[in-house]
């Protein structure tokens, strides 16, 4: 998955029309239980951060009806209101949070500045966050911190000069058609294994490249541009010609790849092979050389894209070795132009910024700094420590804990229940289910970074120090036993995450809070909102990728082939529904790319839905502000996917994302009957599905 306090909304009899009452339910009841829920709250006194109960109401557009579009019903007034700032592409839910998550780390970071004796990670947070922010020393450096790497590619004489580079461009910042690195092994997960596979596209979808349309044919006329802009930052002639060259390869590159839909299938990218045999079967290309610079033994490796790979070799060998080296060059300023000069960020900006994702201003600098600084590849687990210590209070750990369970429970009885699944394979199900580790806020054992040293006037160099620290991590744990304490998001990340070969479901810190989680708001909206992402994240262990791994996170089929067949017969109806999907026009949701974070919020809603009826014990939830539970619970949902985007981003978002746009994730309640009977969506309404249509799975 990835990231408004309003004011209570008073809401009107008429307005209240719009959604079905309880039946044999007047007004006096609802006032009755209205107050009695308000009076509990007062009592313990605690108060949700949205609203009266957890919810924003005013965010609503109660001229529309739920059946028709459920995500303007839900948030339509904010979604008209809101003006998009200068220096963002999108903003919603999550993108409120992170910055919240953001303004608290700042803090974190002016509160070092201003100690006059810093310890070791103090030191490291100070020194890489003071040579980010030394803009005076970037403009006076220019292009000179990358200078020797430009050297060395000029020098660059063959193919094995070439392959060396190629071995080395995470290091340095710049891209290779052909990456390596270190993995869980997929059919091992106690071990690592090299892999290898290709990319290195500066568009973010070949789909950028191949599809012939006017759209498409401006942002490469564009790139094209920004290409040779950035080339002459290297003080090379003829940079047009050069782009137009770089086009072309890059275009060739794009052609050999896999669509991402095919990317995405865990039985093709599983191609195990011994060292000895890489030659032979993946011939013209020095692996000796390019392993070499990676640093690992590679004793056996995954190819992720057995013929691409192949492909791409070709292409390395007949292609001219000069166009090779302007494309390093080109990857090389532009992977780093936000670590150089205020001039060679902005013309970089200029294409990534504008033309590719329509952000008209860059973020603040800091802002900029605090995301560079919080990866996991960087300073991210030093930073998170701290923010753990002030912002997350053990008792939501608790009661993370307590919900994780309730939802465990909940899939449980709903495997048990399935009438499209055989026996044998519930068994395996069930035993996958129950061997899911939750781990909630923080790691248990913290990143050690001794041995790294960063300075206060050295941005580039610190990025490099960074790099080769990580790298050297990674080779020492390449033939040791896998770290199932490590996380792979640090504290302070809006977002969760499942990792198949742990069989883990993961939730940082940073997203455990309104809109999301609060301890204080009604249980149906907690449901609703953490809930369903926590339903959302175990649905990835069953969906149409994660579900090829068992308990152990071992690759491999554990199901029948009549339920395996079953589960794609139901799979496809929602390929199938959210392929009709057009953000816009003449683009529409890649329901095969999309499917398994479809699978994750159809499945993640109706595990959360069932967790929180089993929480009312057999009782009715009480009406808060004329809401019943049920449209309080997927009010939560669709408030939780709120978001507004610029035309340029919604499509990098479609062409090279996973997850459908937020709105269409809105609309997954379309596959529950309990929606249609919270919000009376009849026949006729334009979101209503018969029942045959509605996606059943988990």
């Amino acid at each position: 998955m990835k990231k408004s306090l309003l004011a209570i909304a008073i809401v009107s009899a008429l307005a209240l029309s719009a959604c079905s009452k309880p039946t044999n339910t007047d007004s006096a009841t609802i006032s009755q239980q209205e107050d009695m829920a308000k009076a509990t709250m007062t009592a313990e006194n605690a108060a949700p951060e949205l609203g009266s109960f957890g919810i924003d109401l005013e965010s609503r557009d109660l001229s529309i009806k739920p059946g028709d579009d459920f995500f303007m019903y839900a948030s339509g007034t904010w979604y008209k209101n809101y003006e998009m700032p200068a220096d963002k592409t999108s903003f919603g839910a999550f993108a409120a949070l992170a910055e919240k998550s953001e303004e608290r780390v700042k803090a974190i970071i002016d509160d070092v500045s201003t100690k006059s004796e810093l310890n070791f990670e103090e030191s490291l947070i100070a020194n890489y966050y003071n040579s980010y922010m030394n803009i005076d020393t970037l403009n006076e450096k220019g292009i000179s911190p990358i200078q020797p790497t430009l050297d060395e590619i000029s020098a660059i004489t063959d193919v094995d000069g070439l392959t060396k580079m190629f071995g080395n461009t995470w290091l340095v910042n710049t891209n290779s058609p052909i990456g390596g690195g270190l993995g869980i092994n997929r059919v091992d997960p106690n071990s690592y294994q090299m892999s290898i596979g290709v990319g290195g596209l500066g568009l973010p979808d070949r789909s950028y490249y191949l599809e012939d349309n006017e759209r498409f044919g401006k942002i490469l006329a564009e790139y094209e541009s920004n290409i040779a802009t950035m080339l002459a930052f290297a003080g090379l002639e003829n940079t047009e010609e050069r782009a137009a060259k770089i086009i072309a390869l890059e275009t060739a590159m794009a052609e050999v790849m896999w669509p991402r839909e095919k990317r995405r299938n865990r039985d093709l990218t599983l191609n195990q092979i011994e060292r000895a045999e890489l030659n032979e079967t993946y011939p013209g290309f020095n692996w000796d050389l390019y392993i070499e610079q990676l640093g690992y033994e590679a004793k056996s490796l995954n190819i992720s894209n057995p013929q691409p790979v192949n492909d791409m070799i070709t292409l390395i060998n007949n292609e001219s070795l000069d166009v090779w080296k302007d494309y390093l060059r080109y990857h090389l300023i532009s992977g780093n132009a936000g670590l150089l000069s205020e001039e060679i960020y902005a013309a970089n900006f200029d294409f990534y910024g504008t033309t590719l994702s329509g952000q008209q201003t860059p973020r603040d600098r800091w802002k900029r700094a605090i995301g560079a600084m919080s990866g996991t590849s960087s300073l991210g687990f030093a930073l998170g420590k701290v923010y753990v210590d002030r912002h997350f209070p053990e008792s939501s750990k608790e009661k993370m804990v307590e919900l994780v369970e309730n939802l465990r429970t909940a899939l449980d009885e709903r495997i048990t229940n399935l009438d499209w699944m055989g026996e044998e394979t519930k068994v395996n199900a069930k035993e996958k289910l129950q061997a899911f580790v939750p781990k909630i806020g923080y790691p248990d054992v913290w990143e050690s970074f001794e041995g790294l040293s960063l300075s206060a006037d050295d941005l580039v160099g610190n990025i490099k120090n960074i790099r080769q620290f990580f790298r050297a991590k990674s080779i020492a744990d390449e033939n040791v036993k896998t770290n199932r304490d490590d996380w792979f998001m640090p504290p302070q990340r809006v977002n969760a995450y499942y990792n198949p070969s742990y069989n883990e479901i993961v939730f940082p810190a940073a997203i455990l809070e309104a809109p999301f989680f609060d301890p204080n708001a009604d249980p149906a909206v907690n449901y609703g909102a953490i809930g369903a992402v926590i339903g959302h994240e175990m649905g990835h262990g069953f969906d149409d990728q994660g579900s090829k791994s068992d308990a152990k996170g071992v690759q491999r089929n554990w199901w029948t082939d009549e339920d395996r067949a079953a589960f794609e017969e139901r799979t496809q109806i929602l390929v199938d529904q959210y392929s009709k999907y057009e953000p816009i026009e003449g683009n529409f949701v890649n329901g095969k790319n999309s499917l398994g974070e479809n699978i994750g919020d159809v499945g993640g809603l109706a595990m959360a839905y069932h967790a929180y009826k089993l929480s009312l014990n057999g009782e009715e939830a009480p009406i808060l502000d004329g809401l019943t539970g049920d449209q309080r619970f997927f009010l939560a949902w669709a408030q939780v996917w709120r978001i507004k985007r610029t035309e340029e981003s919604m499509l990098n978002r479609l062409r090279g994302g996973t997850h459908a746009p937020g709105k269409f994730r809105t609309l997954a309640p379309r596959n529950h009957d309990a929606w249609y009977e919270a919000f009376d969506v009849q026949p006729g309404d334009a979101l209503y599905l018969p029942p045959e249509e509605r996606a059943r799975i988990w």
